[in-house]
């Protein structure tokens, strides 16, 4: 499980000492009321909205972004990027990832249009060593990215869906044109956050993106609908996201879609799990997206020493081998 850090799940119980949990959680509802209904509820617009965001999102923002961060490196272990810019930052949640992963980060710069989700970022990252000197600037995001230098690590994470489709064809040129080296797109693990995903993916790869991951390969993508490409990540719930998520389980799966896509093309590229494994006493079935396409492949117990390695595969894994149907 991907939980906040504990310098940023301490500063957000800091913040919210002596606040009503009730209150709290009625402010979540009602953001998360809009957030689902395309932006028609309450918008952010006072601190204390946008800490019951942070407390309610950014667990499960941050366990994404880690995941395919995670995917990222696997890709590319010789990535470490010293500048970064978190394109729809809100309250941070991308940069902090960002930084739990890469230690070279020296260059971090936040872009929102929110100004109580702005503020709260600066508070948060003011706490802790490796984001304090971080530039946080509030106003449009386009205009602010034309005016940022070109970084080695672009991100935006649950950006795009907020957008109408030109401004997402024009945002994605202008995040692909201040990439220097890679650039991280995460959405809702929907399948209109795929097809986000999908149309931003074949936009640059017509630039000359490569993808470092999920896919094993820069050719349209070989899923028929219904289906569609998209992970989920267990995070933990802390007491405080218990009581304003008004939730008993403790945990929570975030799913997403996402697509690292880079100016330097991945040496070798594995398969990736599309879903979760079936795990059987006389094989595992498992589908992948492979350089070939998709394939519903079975290891066979009698293959002892790569069902033994089939049995470990989780959703999202990338893996290696030759594999058919």
């Amino acid at each position: 499980m991907n939980g906040l850090p504990d310098s940023l799940r301490g500063a957000l119980a800091r913040l919210s000492e002596g606040l009503s949990r009730r209150e709290l959680a009625e402010r979540a509802k009602a953001i998360s009321d809009g957030y689902r209904s395309g932006g028609t509820s309450k918008p952010i617009t006072e601190a204390h909205d946008a800490l019951a965001y942070a407390l309610v999102r950014m667990p499960a923002t941050y366990a994404a972004v880690s995941a395919c961060l995670t995917a990222l490196t696997a890709a590319r272990p010789d990535f470490a990027p010293v500048s970064i810019v978190d394109a729809g930052a809100g309250p941070g949640t991308a940069a902090w990832a960002a930084a739990g992963t890469f230690s070279s980060l020296s260059d971090i710069l936040l872009l929102d249009t929110n100004a109580a989700l702005t503020e709260l970022a600066r508070t948060l990252v003011a706490g802790d060593a490796r984001l304090s000197h971080a530039g946080v600037r509030l106003g449009d995001v386009r205009q602010s990215l034309a005016n940022a230098p070109t970084s080695d690590l672009v991100i935006a994470s649950y950006l795009i869906g907020e957008l109408e489709e030109r401004q997402r064809t024009e945002l994605a040129d202008l995040m692909w044109e201040r990439t220097g080296d890679t650039l991280l797109v995460v959405e809702t693990g929907t399948p209109a956050g795929y097809r986000r995903i999908i149309e931003l993916r074949a936009q640059l790869i017509a630039k000359g993106a490569h993808v470092l991951a999920p896919c094993p390969h820069d050719g349209a993508c070989p899923l028929v609908a219904p289906d569609w490409c998209h992970f989920a990540q267990r995070l933990p719930r802390s007491r405080d996201h218990l009581k304003v998520k008004d939730a008993e389980v403790p945990f929570e799966d975030e799913k997403f879609s996402y697509v690292a896509l880079s100016r330097v093309p991945a040496e070798a590229r594995a398969s990736r799990v599309l879903a979760p494994p079936r795990v059987g006493k006389a094989a595992v079935a498992a589908k992948l997206c492979t350089p070939q396409g998709v394939l519903s492949a079975e290891i066979a117990r009698r293959d002892k020493p790569a069902y033994a390695q089939a049995r470990r595969w989780r959703w999202g894994d990338a893996v290696s081998g030759d594999f058919v149907d």
